[in-house]
């Protein structure tokens, strides 16, 4: 039987795969292992809490009220943040001290799909091994308690979101003696693609606080617009908008806010690996990336590395997804790491990717050091890269089938220290992702044909 979690929670069209029944058991399940099976103490004092949030999705609605009516069932108090970021969520599971948080969002996916994501005491994903736990227990009868050792379900939006909020804000402006606000991006105009999400009030307001005149597309929720046509997957009309408005850059969120791209000046994409470099290189200068070390994932762009080993900064290379990406930074002690995606992690002043935050830190740069964000991103070159999907193909013989190996070091040994190619087996479809980079599109686009036509042959089911 496959497993129910994937990479980042559990996910599956609303109403069919993830139904309302799968959701009350999870919250069911969740409550007997993040809280040891136990209910309080039959009254009000010593309640354990969970606290649950969720994107723009019409489906978030049944999905939050079955998930809470589990939660509440097997003895939690759950506070219900309404709409809020995924990291808005992670931050506020560890100031709350609450027992877990729980986001319900399915990302950058189509409206159709929703999700369901766990977040630990501190404000951390939960490890696999925790996920089989609650996975184990699903569906099960236990002594559910019953009086006064039920759970309320509250409500509290306003107070959740600006908390969280002010937490970003104060990233790169905290607060004066006096208390006054500090306005480092004062001048600063930007547009803000917010993907019809769930920062369609966190990041104008978190942006304007902190001083930017911030333009501000695809902030009207209904409920059916998430992600469409908008945000980090759908950056045209944020493009446009750049460049028809004069704005110094653009920033485009996906629809939970756990990640974020940005545009320069005249209209370019900025990704993820581009940002990560400029904020490596802006921690190194302030003494606070550790170890020199950025964590990047096995699809960041060898210009990236590149770039850095000239600027002195290393490079830890993990598997995709960021729970890889996090695990490593605190084995490592290190203070960040992402995703080409524009998922990044930075840990001091977060537990998760944000996407919010990451908005600001860039914008700030981009004030502290005079330049303009397409001069700091052609500090990073990205190298000319090709994918390919191969489909109906033996993924797992990927790594082991003697002819496909030989190829691709016939390859690499071609590309010698100007390119990689990296063959990856997709986690829910049978196909092998393919890919390559080199000095060149052309040479890029055909070592992936010579790659991927030998991963067809050979591994074809």
């Amino acid at each position: 039987m496959p497993r129910l979690f994937g990479t980042d929670g559990v996910r599956g069209l609303a109403n069919r795969e993830l139904s309302a029944r799968l959701a009350l058991d999870l919250g069911d399940a969740a409550v007997r292992v993040l809280g040891d099976g136990a209910h309080g103490n039959g009254g009000p004092e010593g309640r354990r809490r969970a606290l649950v949030g969720r994107d723009t999705r019409v489906s978030g609605d049944f999905l939050a009220s079955a998930l809470s009516a589990g939660m509440s069932a097997g003895g939690f108090d759950v506070i219900d943040a309404g709409i809020i970021p995924t990291p808005g969520i992670a931050f506020l599971t560890s100031v709350l001290n609450v027992e877990m948080g729980v986001v319900i969002s399915a990302s950058h996916n189509p409206m159709p799909d929703n999700g369901i994501k766990f977040f630990q005491r501190g404000g951390f994903k939960l490890p696999d091994s925790t996920e089989d736990k609650i996975e184990a227990v699903l569906g099960q009868d236990w002594d559910r308690p019953t009086g006064a050792g039920v759970g309320r379900v509250s409500h509290d939006t306003v107070t959740a979101t600006n908390l969280y909020i002010d937490h970003l804000v104060s990233t790169i402006a905290p607060l004066n003696p006096d208390k006054t606000q500090p306005k480092p991006l004062r001048g600063l105009k930007i547009v803000a693609d917010c993907a019809n999400g769930a920062t369609s009030v966190v990041a104008p307001e978190a942006l304007r606080r902190a001083g930017a005149e911030v333009l501000v597309i695809n902030a009207s929720p209904d409920g059916y617009n998430i992600n469409k046509n908008a945000g980090s997957t759908h950056p045209e009309q944020l493009q446009a908008m750049v460049k028809a408005t004069d704005a110094v850059m653009g920033v485009a969120f996906d629809g939970d806010a756990d990640r974020c791209l940005a545009v320069d000046e005249d209209g370019n994409m900025v990704n993820g690996d581009q940002i990560m470099g400029i904020l490596a290189r802006a921690k190194k200068e302030a003494g606070k990336l550790a170890d020199n070390t950025l964590v990047v994932t096995v699809m960041s762009n060898l210009g990236l590395k590149l770039a850095l080993r000239d600027m002195g900064i290393k490079t830890v290379q993990t598997a995709v997804g960021d729970r890889y990406v996090l695990e490593e930074m605190l084995r490592g002690g290190y203070t960040l790491g992402g995703e080409q995606s524009g998922h990044v992690i930075n840990r001091e002043f977060a537990t998760t990717g944000d996407g919010t935050l990451t908005a600001l830190t860039l914008c700030n740069e981009v004030v502290k050091s005079g330049r303009s964000l397409k001069q700091l991103a052609a500090d990073f070159p990205q190298l000319p890269q090709t994918l390919v999907n191969v489909p109906n193909v033996d993924k797992m013989a990927a790594t082991t089938n003697a002819k496909v190996q030989a190829a691709v070091e016939k390859e690499e040994k071609l590309l010698g220290d100007t390119g990689r190619v990296l063959l990856r087996p997709s986690g829910t479809e049978p196909l092998v992702r393919v890919m390559a980079e080199a000095a060149t599109q052309q040479q890029a686009d055909e070592v992936c044909d010579r790659l991927a036509k030998v991963v067809a042959e050979e591994l074809a089911l």
